[in-house]
């Protein structure tokens, strides 16, 4: 009951601060309620949303990436070249996700075979990634992509880019594969204890290199949306994306040390998030701002849940 409790109090909490930070912006400006405000927020947020899913799967693991932002500008320049060169449009999605889906692979595999924790490996991985990207564009934007790439990229579905309805179905397929699945058991026994586990016969080395892979995935999908919405593939794409992701799976209720995940507070922590820096954009606040703020609520959500386990370990 108090497990249930606690999983239940981080989303309720989040909740009330989303309303709380709806009614202030409400009132401070005219224009946060209307429909294509409304579009400008999930729009905004999709590829983010993306990224923090399966950032919370890596977390729940015990382990962490912050190779994110760079998977997704190799992934997404790779993908242009692939543009440039004329291949089909669909060739070259499954490219970029491919691409990003072998870097994920990497990490894991690094991570099992050395045992090094997975911070340093994805912080190495990191730079690795973001250099790849320099060298093949020698630091100049791809841009002018084919207007049938931009068309799935940014088609209208219900008034709404794709990349939006992209997010909603990963999301909702993840509820099935990370709460039902064995997969989703294992993951997040790899962080409650993962030598147990390896002694029940589980093939760990498999769910490691997995959870990673499939975060690599999921940062080429938001490569991809990303790159069709500016038109343009570049090296510096997704800096410091893996930030936001990780604040949002922190707020959202998931042990930093692994064991358990809460994907329900992660979307949650998601809009917050992008509600905060909507309203802040309206009110005409400048961008740095935004960094410091996001740092703030990063540190107080790690805080947080820090004693939040304390208390549950105590009690």
């Amino acid at each position: 009951m108090n497990y249930l409790r606690r999983e239940i109090s981080a989303p309720a909490l989040l909740l009330c601060f989303c309303l709380a930070v709806s009614v202030f912006l409400s009132i401070e400006t005219v224009s946060f309620y209307s429909w294509k405000n409304v579009v400008n927020i999930l729009e905004a947020n999709s590829y983010r949303m993306i990224l923090a899913v399966g950032m919370m799967c890596v977390i729940a693991s015990g382990a962490i990436d912050l190779s994110v932002g760079s998977i997704m500008s190799f992934s997404a320049v790779c993908m242009a070249k692939a543009l440039k060169a004329e291949l089909p449009v669909e060739l070259c999605i499954l490219i970029g996700i491919l691409t990003g889906t072998l870097m994920g692979a990497v990490n894991g595999s690094l991570i099992y075979l050395t045992r090094i924790n997975a911070l340093i490996i994805t912080l190495a991985s990191s730079y690795m990634y973001r250099g790849l990207s320099l060298i093949v564009t020698q630091g100049i934007p791809i841009t002018k992509l084919p207007e049938s790439f931009r068309a799935i990229g940014c088609g209208d579905i219900f008034g709404m880019e794709s990349g939006v309805t992209a997010a909603f179905v990963i999301t909702a397929l993840m509820v099935p594969l990370f709460f039902f699945m064995k997969w989703g058991s294992y993951v997040s026994s790899l962080g409650g204890n993962a030598e147990a586990l390896k002694r029940c016969g589980v093939k760990t080395w498999f769910y490691r290199i997995s959870v990673f892979a499939m975060m690599g995935a999921l940062a080429s999908v938001s490569g991809i949306i990303v790159t069709a919405r500016l038109n343009s593939a570049e090296a510096n794409a997704g800096l410091n994306m893996e930030m936001d992701a990780i604040c949002a799976v922190i707020m959202g209720g998931t042990a930093l040390h692994g064991g358990k995940g809460n994907l329900f507070g992660t979307v949650i922590a998601v809009f917050l998030m992008g509600l905060i820096r909507n309203g802040l954009t309206i009110m005409s606040v400048s961008s740095y701002y935004q960094q410091f703020i996001t740092g703030a609520m990063l540190l107080m959500a790690v805080v947080i849940a820090e004693f939040r386990e304390r208390k549950a370990r105590i009690g």
